[in-house]
């Protein structure tokens, strides 16, 4: 075995990549404050959303945003203690928006996404996780024809990008892949291919087990700073150091923190999401709901259904506001005639958000023994085994299975 490498955090994209770098013949040793998905990838939605290729920041997008924060608990807040605050990312945000930076943007999305689902699914045999998944499809709903031919330009791109879709264009169609839905949604696109796993949480936990039944060490330690060594690194935690030849940093939404210690200063921002989770028996969901004008969506989570979505944007520190889950559920109820809404539970989560919507994978600029790989937004879960082979290849010194380029550290 080579030197020890460190992965900070436990979610799921620390533990993706700790498995690969395990994989190929690394001592590895995990540390997260809280533990094995105890965050983010504890609540999610449970979807690896490969035909999701386009990044958030689309031409246009700003011109809609008004609209949006006009109303407190629509699919886009923000509270107005943290507005001062997110203004020079929201900045970034409209920059990358303009045509030609979207252009660039989206291939780099388009191609981490088509990495991520062949790296899933060469991982999910090796974890013998089949039984974790749930083959069903995604149906994006909309309520008018006019909502549904804004769309269309959307499905024309992943036709580009080789995603395979059904357009649905009345409710009888609809109807016929999901019972029970309100006949206000008159259209829909249908994508087959997508996938669910059971349970977010369950599938991290299955990563973290395989790592450790093939002797990896996860351990629960408060980073508090990275500090160069002559050679490695040395990791200063509250319960003591902690010395490795290589790190990666993979530790979301606090991600930036801690590459602070070292100099390296990201524009990294929390997407905040709410969502309830009901428990089974609440309605015969058959697939990944997504309701498009209304930022949310319905998702099977052990046979339950989880309710969630949304953004806001708050940052670390700010109370959670449960009401924007309650309006969710609310709206669902309406949407989903016979969804029982009792016995409920609430969450919410941190999505570590860059604001080019695409993610951070690279060497830091000022130490070449630390990789970084955080700020996927919604696309965590999506795209966490495809972050891992390319940070595995980053780790050997060898040549990616795509371009890093557009995902580099430096690039702010």
């Amino acid at each position: 075995m080579t030197q020890q490498i460190v992965v900070i955090g436990a979610g799921v994209i620390g533990m993706t990549i700790a498995l690969e770098l395990q994989r190929r013949g690394h001592a590895v040793l995990v540390l997260d404050k809280e533990g094995v998905a105890a965050q983010t990838s504890a609540g999610n939605a449970g979807a690896f959303a490969f035909s999701e290729v386009e990044p958030l920041a689309t031409p246009g997008i700003m011109k809609k945003a008004p609209k949006w924060l006009l109303d407190p608990l629509g699919p886009l807040s923000i509270p107005p203690a943290y507005a001062l605050q997110i203004a020079p990312w929201m900045y970034r945000f409209w920059r990358a928006s303009q045509p030609g930076r979207y252009a660039e943007l989206l291939a780099a999305q388009a191609s981490l996404m088509k990495v991520s689902s062949a790296a899933l699914e060469r991982l999910i045999p090796a974890v013998d996780g089949e039984a974790m998944m749930q083959r069903d499809g995604q149906m994006q709903l909309y309520e008018s024809e006019a909502e549904y031919r804004a769309s269309l330009p959307a499905w024309e791109v992943r036709r580009q990008h080789g995603i395979d879709f059904e357009l649905l264009e009345s409710p009888q169609a609809i109807a016929e892949k999901q019972p029970g839905l309100s006949p206000r949604f008159t259209h829909a696109g249908f994508t087959p291919n997508w996938l669910n796993t059971v349970d977010p949480k369950k599938w991290v936990e299955r990563l973290a087990q395989t790592f450790q039944s093939r002797q990896g060490r996860i351990e629960r330690r408060d980073i508090q700073a990275l500090v160069p060594q002559q050679s490695g690194m040395r990791l200063e935690t509250a319960e003591g150091p902690v010395d490795a030849a290589k790190v990666v940093v993979a530790a979301g939404a606090w991600s930036h923190h801690i590459a602070r210690t070292l100099g390296d200063r990201f524009p990294l921002e929390t997407e905040r999401g709410y969502n309830t989770t009901l428990p089974e028996g609440a309605f015969d969901l058959r697939m990944h709901l997504s309701f498009s004008r209304h930022g949310f969506v319905a998702s099977r989570i052990n046979n339950g259904v989880r309710i969630g979505g949304a953004v806001e944007l708050g940052g670390l520190n700010l109370a959670p506001n449960f009401k924007r889950a309650d309006t969710l559920l609310h709206k669902a109820e309406e949407f989903l005639p016979g969804l029982k809404t009792e016995g409920g539970t609430q969450w919410m989560g941190f999505r570590p958000s860059m604001p080019d919507s695409i993610p951070v994978i690279g060497v830091s600029p000022n130490a070449s023994c630390v990789f970084y790989a955080f700020g996927h937004g919604h696309l965590g879960l999506t795209q966490s085994a495809g972050t891992a082979e390319l940070v595995g290849a980053m780790v050997d010194r060898q040549a990616p299975p795509i371009s890093p380029a557009p995902f580099a550290a430096g690039r702010f």
